[in-house]
């Protein structure tokens, strides 16, 4: 008979969650600070913040910060400041594009905005990207000020470029890739390349663990959107059909549309530009992605941007944690949520 605590142990651990054991002390420093900069006098602001924070987020960005750094220095302290930044500026996006558009869950929870309504939301993800430039000027690092900021601005340059070619059929693979390099690459990309400049490796280095950063965060957000068709609400943590309902030009719509007959393309203008969506058309969506393979070539598009990663990593010295970074490229394929 097999018990639950054996079927616990034989229960094959994943990447993400191999690094978050084996930085499990460093994080502890660095939620210890997320929590301690949270606080405000003003009760609704680390109220709202806790509620996003703590609903079960993976923390992997700051958990990247954490690796580009451990990569080449087993005992600095100087990324955790770096990383706590790394995730505020994170939630606030979340707060700010869950407003933006009018989501109701996050992380198999209400959303922030749905709880304490939209203008509590976008002033208290102000609030939490101000902190993020405070932890980044404590640390002093200019170079680290300019990733960060830099990503901060591509970030919000990519949720309007997003905005601009919502429910837009004609929108290009390449227009596509902009946004989500934007939107969420950049920020993984930036959080990587901290840490070879905390510890002053080469500008190849720093390249090495930017491109490795921006290749992961992209292939995450292709498997993201193609989650978006294919996962339970329960797996996602929000709403299946989101992308959809909201127009959202992802890889698996803009390969769907391409290949699609003039019946089926009258029917993306249906739901994307006339905005006349039906009980059954998300799972008629998903049947012309599948028909069409659009979930195929998407996932081929993913697997690219994974292969990139990995073999960005070639010139960095081996480690056992450069081992779980090549295998957490592969993650971000294999994960339901």
């Amino acid at each position: 008979m097999t018990t639950q605590a054996q079927t616990k142990q034989n229960t094959p651990t994943s990447p993400l969650q191999e690094l978050a054991d084996l930085l499990s002390h460093d994080m502890g420093f660095v939620n210890t600070l997320i929590i301690d900069r949270m606080r405000s006098d003003v009760p609704l602001i680390p109220q709202l913040a806790g509620y996003l924070i703590a609903a079960g987020g993976k923390r992997i960005r700051p958990l990247m910060t954490i690796a580009a750094t451990r990569l080449f220095d087993q005992k600095s302290y100087r990324p955790y400041r770096l990383a706590a930044a790394v995730e505020f500026i994170h939630t606030a996006t979340l707060l700010h594009d869950d407003v933006v558009d009018e989501s109701d869950q996050r992380r198999g929870q209400a959303s922030a905005n749905a709880v304490f309504g939209n203008q509590s939301s976008v002033l208290v993800g102000d609030f939490l990207f101000s902190k993020s430039f405070e932890l980044m000027v404590e640390d002093g690092s200019l170079d680290a000020l300019d990733i960060l900021s830099k990503a901060s601005a591509v970030i919000a340059e990519g949720e309007v470029l997003q905005l601009s070619i919502q429910t837009k059929l004609e929108t290009t693979l390449d227009q596509y890739l902009q946004v989500i390099g934007a939107k969420t690459a950049a920020l993984f990309a930036a959080a990587c390349e901290i840490g070879p400049v905390l510890t002053n490796q080469s500008k190849e280095m720093r390249k090495a663990l930017k491109d490795y950063g921006y290749n992961v965060g992209m292939a995450f957000q292709i498997a993201d959107d193609i989650l978006d068709y294919q996962s339970s609400t329960a797996e996602l943590g929000k709403s299946v059909g989101d992308d959809f309902k909201e127009g959202k030009m992802t890889a698996p719509v803009i390969f769907a549309y391409q290949s699609g007959s003039q019946e089926e393309k009258q029917f993306w203008h249906r739901c994307f530009e006339a905005g006349e969506i039906s009980d059954d058309d998300l799972a008629h969506a998903q049947s012309l992605i599948k028909t069409h393979q659009a979930d195929r070539k998407t996932m081929d598009l993913a697997i690219g941007y994974v292969k990139a990663a990995q073999q960005s990593l070639n010139n960095v010295p081996d480690s056992r944690l450069k081992e779980i970074l090549i295998s957490l490229a592969d993650y971000t394929l294999a994960r339901k949520s």
